[in-house]
């Protein structure tokens, strides 16, 4: 179990209080921007950055901000082994990085593609069997599990549990429901591993072509991975690496329908276009804080900041900066280096599977705005009643869709 001293509530640092606030900060990080750069949070004990400048300071800078540390944002419980990528600063994490590195290098990613495109397309072909669709079920929350299942070698028969596990592994925090909230990850925490050691057991005697496989040959400290590190490390991968994919191509489909209309009718004219649209929908609508631990006293923002206190980066707001992307709140899909975005992280942290992201991404939109002429928000569609609660995540996102 954990206790809410050890996790940072972000949203309670923001006090917006609506949905729709949440889902649409903009108004509130250009506040801080501009007012409050570097913000005290005295009910947390968290120091809080927004601008471009200090937020990739502090994600670049492992030495004096570092991912050693016992207070967390993320609302996943934390999962404790000696091989955790996201709790360690080089040169362990170097080391730690490169056991699963191999499978995420531009050379794998190639090999992977027909597969993607696979997925891709039967889902497309799914969805085209009907004239309206929730694209969160059918086609964001459905494509990236079922990769990183395939990447991982898990069955991909099992990717509704794996997501169901994933979504409850990441619900955020709040005051009123933390103890609840806690024991319902902890339970899907503890089913996630069983279900995951059978697999890993049966893999030790037929090692296949798959990451779990990868880390059962792999050494760490010039020992083998035990069952449970493997179990532990899978389980990190299997969640994120659905959250985070789902997330963006949830956030695309948004940005074409609601943030930027007419933008979807020039993809299919011009799909060239597409990265460039994940880029810009990375750095305009995808919410991302990391938290780091000052290891020593500093005043480098200005104010003492104290050894051992957390510090929140506010990324989603450094991305809409004007000091670095003039015009920064319009959706901008010709916009000259948007790809300078920090969604992915910075440095020795920078996000291991932000290629594989990209990837899927670029596939899955390529696949569907080449079938669909045409796509609408249904009619039925409630931005209040889509909001998942505490988060900047759409749970439902109804579209009416037209074939060639």
């Amino acid at each position: 179990m954990d206790s809410p001293e050890n996790v940072i509530l972000v949203h309670e640092i923001s006090k917006l209080k609506t949905k729709e606030e949440l889902w649409n900060p903009y108004k509130w990080y250009q506040y801080m921007r501009d007012n409050h750069p570097v913000y005290y949070d005295a009910e947390q004990d968290v120091w809080n950055v927004f601008s471009y400048e200090n937020v990739n300071r502090v994600l670049s800078d492992y030495r004096l901000f570092s991912s050693k540390r016992e207070r967390r944002q993320f609302s996943i419980p934390p999962l404790e082994t000696r091989i955790n990528i996201n709790s360690v600063d080089p040169p362990e994490h170097r080391n730690v990085r490169s056991i699963v590195s191999k499978a995420f290098t531009p050379r794998s990613l190639e090999q992977w593609k027909p597969r993607v495109q696979a997925i891709a397309n039967e889902l497309v072909q799914h969805i085209g069997e009907y004239n309206e669709v929730d694209i969160v079920e059918h086609f964001a929350a459905a494509l990236p599990v079922t990769v990183i299942s395939d990447l991982l070698g898990v069955p991909t028969t099992d990717r509704k549990q794996i997501k169901g596990w994933s979504d409850i592994l990441f619900m955020p925090y709040s005051k009123e429901k933390f103890n609840d909230l806690d024991t319902k990850k902890e339970i899907a925490l503890n089913e996630f591993k069983t279900y995951l050691l059978p697999i890993v057991q049966e893999k030790r005697y037929h090692l296949t072509d798959d990451i779990i496989s990868d880390l059962i040959r792999a050494e760490y400290e010039g020992e083998r991975l035990t069952d449970e590190e493997i179990v532990t490390f899978s389980l990190g991968l299997l969640a994120a690496g659905n959250e985070t994919t789902t997330n963006l191509i949830i956030n695309s489909f948004y940005c074409f329908l609601v943030d930027a209309p007419g933008i979807y009718k020039e993809l299919r004219e011009k799909p060239n276009l597409i990265s460039k649209a994940i880029e810009e929908v990375l750095r305009y609508r995808f919410p991302v804080t990391l938290a780091r631990r000052i290891t020593e006293d500093t005043n480098i923002f200005g104010p003492l900041m104290k050894k051992d206190q957390m510090i929140v980066a506010w990324v989603s707001a450094a991305n809409l900066d004007e000091q670095k992307f003039p015009q920064a709140s319009t959706f901008n899909l010709h916009r000259v280096g948007n790809e300078k975005h920090l969604t992915f992280g910075k440095g020795a942290h920078f996000c291991l599977g932000a290629p594989l992201a990209r990837l899927e991404a670029e596939i899955a939109l390529n696949t569907f705005i080449n079938t669909f002429e045409k796509i609408e928000l249904s009619p039925s569609f409630c931005l209040e009643e889509c909001i998942l609660e505490n988060e900047q995540t759409l749970k439902y996102l109804p579209i009416r869709l037209k074939t060639k």
